[in-house]
Order: structure tokens, then sequence, then C-alpha cells
């Protein structure tokens, strides 16, 4: 049967995935095993060459009743392995039955092929904007003895060199049951000498990249800290040893989700590379009675031939065109200041207003307010929970500061952490019981703050219903989420014992029913994620804001690092990167303004200082950097993206992004430390169009596009350390 994008030969019972770019191969092999074939470049056709070899092997049981030993599901490449089929790879989902045996036995059942792309309720995934541009496969398995069905998601675009994956699990027998693990995918490689690549890092310092050999046995990648977190990215890479930013095949994982998250990677006895994704099983149970299904979040699988840039410039599309729905997300982001480190707390309106006439000045288009407005917060001991304006700091009203910084011509933003409730705060006075913690245990503060309840509806009502009445007077055209701590004392009040495995998750999805009714109810108002800076940097979290605070280290020289590495899946309108004073806060560096500047133009710009506390040499500085920054952002921030240079292996660090016409180009090379006898250095670009000429519109040279990218030309010496030059290339023919 052909579906054009996905066929079925009946004869071989081998399911194809296809476009012009990728192919994705699966088979019904003995005993109703869904087997993985292929997932590469685009073949087209397959004349079943890979049938998995026979063999017995030792110690790898046999399909059950059966007397062949040349079969066994402990050996072969499968789509989806279970616990209790004699299958000893890590499980892709575990099943506790009322016997209390944990044993399924997933046989193929049936398929259908659906044109378009369905929607997953109460998550974010990627979409489609008609049927014709992607087709999807369901194929169902099934665990006849519990009437458990197991169907599994395949979407492959038409264009893209993408396809997704997500798992939804029935219950068509009679008896209760409980998830206790349930993956999003599984995929299985043989004879692929892989290395992992993976984004581990901390607050402040996330998402480095790190690379590393597979050795025999499991590596596990995850967080169990209730988001996606700072420590480790929900993505992962499988490439070969030779593979670099433009050579060699890269596989790439994203899972679209901002929670608990586990990524299996196990090379098994064979040698072979067993991969599983999904919400992580730490403290996960989840209840599924008669007729109740449960749908895992969705997984974004990439495949490149040339290299890691190839695979995040497909991510970037992808995140971009399919998973941001904001009507943002193809706009110039707006160059911003924000008060947080020009005041912190201590601020009131008289004490705001000459930062936004400086901002004024320097053609800095949106002034946001960031924490300490509300309640009576003058510290970060209180008031959270607590969304009603501070009347001692904004005596006239908030609205009334609103209008202040409209009239001089600039957009206005407003700080929340909706997530979060203090001791002293009105909220938690009138409903202690919204603050989430285990019965008769103290709860665990972290910056003196506690969790809300999150769970449950009433609680996020309360602060949806607070919220409103901020928002809906029109004034507000920004708002920053901030979610500054992570998840602990995991209890939901209105669940029953035995349903306390589903807390984390359900926190997750309360989280994205509370934020997708706010964004839908505001469309006109720009939605920043925030988490502490990059703790829940995500592409579920791009799906209701199309930016996010990439790190709370605003040093120029570590967010080389920190970019480079969020580069490796996420488009660079999605990161926030702001200019900050020097001596940095964070480590005390000291950075030449440039350079801070440059660094900053990676993403989305802003100021994250006391703009009338600049000497008049940094205020003409900031008005030229924004000034610069207009006239190139939308080449920066929506360009085609590649990385050049890693801070990580060298001492320069050089990306560069080429307009989609590739008419133009803005390429920036940082220098890390100086030299009294440096090494002479060059930067070969990328992307352009070899027949072109291209100007370089400082010094008026010119250079056809092949010179640039064949050729390349000399960095200059850098005359101290952390120098930055920015270039800007303009087609002249």
């Amino acid at each position: 049967m052909n579906h054009e994008l996905i066929t079925f030969d009946q004869e071989q019972k081998v399911f194809h995935l296809h476009n012009d770019k990728i192919s994705y191969l699966l088979a019904i092999e003995d005993g109703g095993t869904l087997s993985h074939l292929y997932f590469g470049k685009r073949v087209k056709n397959y004349h079943g060459q890979l049938r998995y070899p026979r063999r017995d092997r030792g110690f790898s049981g046999n399909l059950p009743g059966s007397l062949d030993r040349t079969f066994s599901r402990d050996s072969i490449l499968k789509e989806y392995s279970t616990a209790g089929e004699m299958d000893y790879h890590t499980p892709a989902a575990i099943v506790r039955h009322p016997d209390g045996a944990n044993a399924l036995f997933l046989t193929y059942q049936s398929y259908r092929i659906e044109d378009g792309k369905p929607d997953l309720k109460g998550l974010p995934h990627a979409w489609v904007k008609n049927k014709n541009e992607a087709q999807t496969l369901i194929i169902r398995l099934e665990d006849k003895k519990s009437q458990l069905d197991f169907d599994l998601y395949y979407t492959i675009y038409r264009d893209r060199p993408v396809v997704t994956r997500s798992v939804q699990v029935l219950n068509n027998g009679q008896e209760t049951v409980f998830l206790e693990k349930a993956a999003s995918m599984q995929i299985d490689f043989a004879d692929r000498n892989f290395e992992v690549i993976t984004l581990p890092g901390a607050h402040a310092n996330e998402r480095h990249v790190e690379r590393e050999k597979i050795g025999q046995g499991i590596h596990v990648y995850s967080s169990i800290r209730g988001t996606s977190s700072h420590q480790m990215n929900p993505f992962l890479a499988l490439v070969d040893p030779e593979t670099t930013e433009n050579n060699g095949d890269a596989y790439g994982f994203s899972l679209v989700y901002s929670g608990n998250h586990k990524f299996e990677v196990e090379r098994d006895q064979f040698n072979q590379i067993h991969l599983n994704i999904g919400i992580n099983d730490f403290n996960f149970k989840w209840q599924l009675a008669p007729k109740a299904e449960f749908q895992t979040p969705e997984v974004l699988m990439v495949y490149s031939a040339h290299g890691l840039n190839q695979m995040s410039q497909t991510f970037h599309r992808l995140i971009h065109d399919r998973i941001m729905r904001s009507k943002f997300k193809d706009q110039l982001r707006p160059i911003v200041v924000n008060n947080w480190e020009a005041t912190y707390f201590d601020f009131d309106e008289d004490k705001l207003r000459p930062i936004v006439d400086k901002a004024k000045d320097l053609g800095i288009e949106m002034f946001v307010l960031d924490d300490g407005w509300f309640g009576h917060r003058d510290d970060d001991n209180s008031s959270l929970g607590d969304w009603y304006v501070d009347h001692k700091k904004f005596p006239k009203g908030l609205g009334h500061f609103a209008d202040y910084v409209h009239h001089q011509g600039l957009k206005f933003g407003l700080w929340f952490e909706p997530e979060m409730i203090s001791y002293d705060s009105d909220l938690y006075r009138q409903h202690p019981d919204y603050l989430m913690h285990v019965p008769g245990r103290k709860p665990s503060p972290s910056r003196n703050q506690y969790l809300l309840d999150l769970g449950r509806k009433e609680v996020r009502d309360n602060i949806y219903e607070q919220m409103i009445k901020i928002l809906d007077g029109g004034k507000i055209d920004y708002i920053k989420w901030d979610m500054n701590r992570h998840l602990s004392d995991i209890y939901e009040a209105d669940l029953p014992a035995d349903r306390q495995g589903e807390a984390y998750h359900r926190y997750v999805l309360s989280y994205y029913d509370l934020l997708d009714r706010l964004v839908t109810r505001y469309p006109n108002i720009l939605f920043e994620g925030c988490s502490g800076g990059g703790g829940r940097f995500d592409a579920g979290q791009a799906y209701y804001t199309p930016q996010i605070w990439a790190s709370d280290n605003s040093d120029a020289i570590a967010r080389l690092v920190i970019q480079y590495g969020t580069s490796l899946v996420y488009p660079q309108s999605m990161m926030t990167s702001h200019v900050s004073v020097s001596p940095n806060e964070q480590n005390g560096r000291i950075t030449p303004f440039d350079t801070r500047g440059a660094v900053a133009m990676w993403g989305d710009l802003g100021y994250e200082l006391d703009l009338t506390k600049l000497s008049a040499a940094d205020s003409r500085k900031v008005a030229k950097q924004v000034s610069k920054y207009k006239k190139i952002r939308q080449i920066t921030q929506y360009g085609k993206f590649y990385r050049l240079k890693s801070p990580m292996t060298g001492n320069q660090c050089a990306w560069m992004t080429v307009s989609p016409d590739q008419s133009e180009a803005v390429v920036t090379v940082v220098d890390i430390m100086a030299y009294a006898q440096p090494y002479c250095t060059k930067t070969k670009l990328m992307g352009l169009d070899p027949s072109k000429r291209y100007e370089d519109v400082a010094t008026q040279e010119i250079f056809g596009g092949d010179e640039l990218m064949n050729l390349g030309f000399y960095d200059p010496f850098a005359n101290g350390d952390f120098q930055a030059k920015m270039y800007h290339f303009k087609a002249v023919d």
C-alpha cells in the first residue's frame, strides 16, 4: 500500500517512511516482534537484506512455546522493548499488574496511516499547517493477556530530515494497572561505533557540549529535578567518531518536555546500541484504569549526513517553524533593558524613571520591571503568590508607570514567578494547603521560597485570576516567567496514596495548562521563559514562549560556551542574551564593552545594568551597539546559523548567520586570551553563494563568496584578553 511518504510492503512486512532526504525502515518479524531496520540517508527501495541474522545466542531466550533457538528478542534490533519478555535490554515500558507481575509481551496487531499529524492533547508537540505536509504511521502493539495496547506514533515531514515519535498506552482490559515506565521512543543500531553528545551543566553554567565514547553497559543522562534542568538538557546526539561540525553522520534526539526526563544509551553484549528516551521513571507510577489512556511526550529525531551544523539547522527550523506558535516567532525581538542588576529590590517609580529616560535616549525599545513590584517584597523572603501591586513603590499604581514607559516610546515588560509561594504572603495565610508538601513533614526551602501544589485546579485558577487582573489592563507588552528553584516535597494533595507517583508529571501538565491559558488569552504579549536562567530551556517550553533567558550568568566569556552548546539544538531567536556590568557580578571577570555587546548580539540583545551609571564613553558604545543591532538583527535572529570555531577546543569562538537569500552575513570571532607571540589564525566562512561578490560593510573591501569560504581571512592579533571582532558582509552583485 502506498501513501506517498509511508509505504507498507505486505510480502516483506516492512514499513518504509521516506522523503527526499531520509528513510526509516521497520519490520514485523517472528512472533509479532516489531524490529528496527534502518534510519538514515534516503534509499529508494528496500530488498530485504537487513533481516536480522539468525543465530543461537547463549543466555538469550526465545519466543514462548518456540523450539527455534535462533530468534531472540534479547538480540534483535527492536522498536519497543518491555519488561518480562526475556529481553534484557533496558525496557522502554514497565507495567505493574494487579497480581504484582510486571510482565508484558507486546506483539504486532495492526497499523494505520493518516495524512498530517495528530495533536497531543495537553502536551507541546510539533504541528503541521496542512495535512499534505506530513504523514503519520500508527502501529498498534498489544499484550494479549492484559489487553493493553501500545500505539507507536511515527510522523515524517515531507521536506525535513525529521521523524517524530511518541507512544499512547490504552487499557482495553478489565483491570486497573499502573504504568511504571513509558518511554516515548526506542531505537536500536547494529555495527555503529557511536559517540554520544550531551549538554550537561549547572545553574549559571548550562549546556556544555560533552562528547564521549560509549562503553558496554547502560549510560543514563537525566533529570529528576521536576524540570528539564540546568544540569542535563533533554537532548542527545549519536555521532560517528569522525563526525565534525560539517562532515559525518549525526543523529539528534530532542524530547519536547519540560519535566523529569531520561535518556538511556546501552551498548549490549553484541556491540549494539540501544536508546530509550522519555519521562524519567524515578517516582513515576501512573494509574491506568479500564478504557483510560496515557500519552507520552514527543521526541524529535533528526538525521544529518553532513555533521553537526546541518543537524542544528534542522532543529532550528523545526523548532521555529513547527514548535513555536507565538505571533512573535517571526517578528524582530525588541532590545530590552532589565532593571534587576541595576536596582534589585531597591526601587520605586521615581528611581526607575531615569533608567527609562536613558533607555529612550540610547534607542532601547523595552523596559522590563523585574522582581519586587508586588506584595511587600523588599527582599526574596516574602510575597510570592501575592500578584498585586506594591503601592509603596507605585503609589499611583503600576498602570501609571506603564503609561510613562509607553509615553517615552518604549514597551513595558513585567516579571512573574507564578509557580511559587512564600510563607510570608497573603496567599499562604489564606490557603496554607496551597503549598506543596508531604503531610506531616516540613517542606524544604530554596531561596526561601516554596512550590505551589500546581496540580490542583483551584490553585492554578487562583494564580490565573490574580494575573489576569494585572494583564487585562492592556498595558503589559512582555512577561518574563521565572522559576527560581526545582521541585521537592512532591505530593499532590488531591491524589490518593497509590497515585502519588503521578505528581511529577501532573505538575508539568498543570504548568502547561496554566501557561497555555495565558498565552491564548494574551496573544499580543511576548512571553519569555526563565528558570534561574536556563533551567527550563527545552523544545517543550518553546511551544509557549518563543524566547528564553539562556543563563543567569551574563559574563560574555562564560556565555561563549553556554550559547555554543545551546545552538546545538535551539535557534538563536530563542536565546536572550544581555550586556551586563564589568567586572561581572557572577565571576568578577573584566571584559571589554564591545565584546560583551558582540556576544549578546548572538541572540536577542538586551542590557542588564544601570544605564544611568554609564560613563559617557560607555553610553556612546551602547547607542552604537543598539544602532548596529537594529541593522543586523533580522539576520542574527532568523538567519541560517553556523558554528565556525568552538571555545571548548581552542582559544577562539566564531559563529555566523546568513540571510535566507545569501545576500548578507554577520560573522563574529572572539579571541579568549592574548599572547605575546600569537599564532596566525584564519576564519573561513560558510553558507555564502560562491558566485556572489560580498562587501565588508566596515572596510568596503570586496571578496568573492568562494574566497571567503575556501581561503578565509587572517584574524587580527588580539591586543588584550577577550577581544571580539564582528564582520558584516553584503552581496554587491
